[in-house]
């Protein structure tokens, strides 16, 4: 893995800061959270619990 030190994250939060702006930042943040806690889930759950597929829809009536 990439061994980042504090001047690498420095940089890394300037460019975030520069890109959403300072007051979007806790937002984006948040939903960044969200949004992997919500894929950190669906990676753990047993395939036993997954929904099962939809039926196939059936043919078309020819005329």
């Amino acid at each position: 893995m990439a061994d980042l030190g504090m001047p690498e994250l420095l940089i890394i939060l300037a460019v975030f800061i520069l890109l959403f702006g300072a007051k979007k930042l806790p937002d984006t943040a948040r939903s960044l959270g969200r949004s992997l806690r919500v894929f950190k889930a669906e990676i753990s759950r047993p395939d036993d619990e997954q929904p099962p597929p939809a039926p196939p829809a059936p043919p078309a009536p020819h005329p």
